[in-house]
C-alpha cells in the first residue's frame, strides 16, 4: 500500500472502476427484453427484479461492517464472483424460479459491492499521502462510470445489430460479452488492489455482526430527531419507485413502438450511450444550478420536470419521440443527483455521516422493488404508457419534500451558527459505510 504513490491509487481506482461497471453497461439495454424473450410476463419480471433490492435492503448495512473486518479486497472478490455466476446463470435461465435467482445473486452482489472500492480508494490515498486530496478522485469516478456504461450500451446495441451467432440469440450475444468483461474485472481486481489484511479479521467480524442490529437501530433513530432528513429521505422512496419507468420499463416501451424487440434492443445500446452522456452534461449544470433556483428549491423542480419527461416517454407515438424524451429524463437524472446529496450532506455532520447516506441508499431498494411489482403488473393489465403515467406522477410528487431543506437552508444562512440537523454524538457511533 505505501509503495503506491497518490496518482497510482488514483489510476488503479479508475481502472477498477470502469471496469466494474462495463457488463452493467452492456446488460442494460438486452436484460428485460431477454427475460421476455426467454418467456417471462411483465409482472413476473418484476417479481424476479423485487429480489435484489429486498436483498440490498436487507444485506446493505451488515455488508459495510463484512467489509471492514475482513478487508475490501475480499469482499469485493467474493462480490465479483457472485456477479460472473448471476451472468452466467442470466445467459441460460429460462424460468421464472432460475431468473429469480439471477436476481437474488446480483442482490447479494451489489450489497457486497457497495462501497468497499471506494473506501479503498480512500484510505489508499491517505496512506501515501495524509494530506492529499481524494475529492478529485471521486470527482472523476463520475465521469468515469458514464464513459463505462456508455460503452457497454454501444457495445452491447452492436453486438444485438449483429444477429445471432449460431445456437445463440442475438438478445443473448451482449451476456456473454458481459460475462468476459466480469471475468476481466475479477483478473484486473487480483492484480490492481493492493490492500493490508487486518491482523484480527476474525474478531472484528463477530464484533460487526453483533453491531449490526445497533447500527440500523440507531440510522432509523436518525429520522426521529430530523423532519428535514425524513424528508430527504422520503424522496428516495417516490424516486426508487419511479425510475422503474426508464430503467425497466423505457425498453418494453421502445419495442412497442418500433414493433421489433431486437431493433429495439440494437436501438438502445446507442441510446443509452447518448443517455449516460447526458446525464453528465446534466451533472454539470449543477454549479448554476445552486446559484439560481438554489440547491432545494432546484431539486423540487427538477422532480416536476423528470415527471413531465416520463410522461413524454410514455404518450410520445414514434421512437424519435420516446428517445428524446428518454435523454431529456438522463439530464434532469443527472442534474437531480448532485443536489439531493449535497441536501443530505449539508443536513449531517462528524461519524454519522456515511449511515445517513448508506440509510437514503437503502430507502431506494424496497421502493424500487415494489414499483418493478406495480408497475409492471399495472402494464400488464392496462399499457405500458399507462405504467409509465403513473410512475411520472410518483417522481413528481416528491417535489414539496425538498421543501424543509429549502427553509432549513434559509434558516442556517440568516443564522451561519445553526448546527446542523443531526448533531455530533456524544459517545462513540458505529457508522454505516
Amino acid at each position: 500500500m505505501s509503495a503506491l504513490t497518490v496518482r497510482q491509487v488514483r489510476r488503479r481506482y479508475l481502472t477498477l472502476y470502469g471496469l466494474r461497471w462495463l457488463p452493467t453497461g452492456l446488460m442494460i439495454p438486452v436484460m428485460i427484453l431477454l427475460m421476455q424473450e426467454r418467456g417471462l410476463s411483465l409482472p413476473q419480471i418484476g417479481l424476479v427484479g423485487a429480489a435484489q433490492g429486498l436483498l440490498v435492503l436487507a444485506l446493505e448495512l451488515p455488508t459495510g461492517g463484512l467489509a471492514d473486518a475482513l478487508g475490501r479486497r475480499p469482499v469485493l472478490l467474493a462480490a465479483g464472483v457472485l456477479n460472473l455466476a448471476s451472468l452466467a446463470l442470466f445467459a441460460v435461465a429460462d424460468s421464472f424460479a432460475l431468473f429469480f435467482l439471477v436476481w437474488a445473486l446480483q442482490g447479494i452482489y451489489r450489497a457486497l459491492d457497495s462501497g468497499p472500492l471506494e473506501s479503498w480508494y480512500v484510505d489508499a490515498t491517505l496512506a501515501a499521502d495524509p494530506e492529499a486530496e481524494y475529492e478529485r478522485g471521486l470527482g472523476y469516478a463520475g465521469a468515469v462510470i458514464g464513459g463505462a456504461i456508455g460503452a457497454g450500451a454501444l457495445l452491447s446495441g452492436g453486438l444485438v445489430a449483429l444477429g445471432p451467432i449460431g445456437p445463440v440469440s442475438a438478445l443473448t450475444v451482449p451476456v456473454l460479452a458481459a460475462i468476459l468483461a466480469q471475468a476481466a474485472a475479477l483478473v484486473a481486481l487480483l492484480v490492481l488492489l493492493v490492500e493490508r489484511r487486518p491482523a484480527t479479521g476474525v474478531a472484528a467480524l463477530r464484533a460487526s455482526v453483533v453491531e449490526a442490529p445497533r447500527m440500523i437501530g440507531q440510522a432509523v433513530g436518525l429520522l426521529r430527531r430530523s423532519r428535514v432528513l425524513l424528508a430527504l429521505v422520503a424522496v428516495e422512496l417516490f424516486w426508487g419507485f419511479g425510475m422503474i419507468t426508464f430503467e425497466s420499463l423505457l425498453p418494453v416501451r421502445l419495442a412497442e413502438v418500433v414493433g421489433d424487440p431486437e431493433r429495439a434492443a440494437a436501438l438502445l445500446g446507442p441510446a443509452n450511450s447518448a443517455a449516460w452522456i447526458a446525464s453528465a452534461a446534466g451533472a454539470a449544470l449543477t454549479p448554476l444550478l445552486l446559484r439560481w433556483p438554489g440547491a432545494a428549491p432546484g431539486a423540487a423542480l427538477l422532480r416536476i420536470l423528470q415527471g413531465v419527461t416520463v410522461v413524454g416517454m410514455g404518450l410520445f407515438a414514434g421512437p424519435v419521440g420516446v428517445l428524446v424524451a428518454y435523454l431529456a429524463c438522463y439530464t434532469v437524472h443527472g442534474a437531480s443527483n448532485p443536489l439531493h446529496s449535497g441536501l443530505l450532506h449539508r443536513q449531517v455532520d462528524g461519524p454519522y455521516r456515511t449511515s445517513v447516506l448508506s440509510l437514503n441508499s437503502m430507502m431506494a431498494q424496497p421502493a424500487g422493488a415494489l414499483g418493478g411489482v406495480a408497475l409492471t403488473a399495472l402494464a400488464a393489465a392496462t399499457s405500458v404508457g399507462t405504467a409509465m403515467v403513473v410512475g411520472a406522477v410518483v417522481l413528481a410528487v416528491a417535489a414539496p419534500l425538498y421543501l424543509p431543506a429549502w427553509r432549513a437552508g434559509r434558516q442556517r444562512a440568516a443564522d451561519p451558527a445553526t448546527p446542523p440537523a443531526v448533531p455530533e454524538p456524544t459517545a462513540p457511533q458505529a457508522a454505516g459505510r
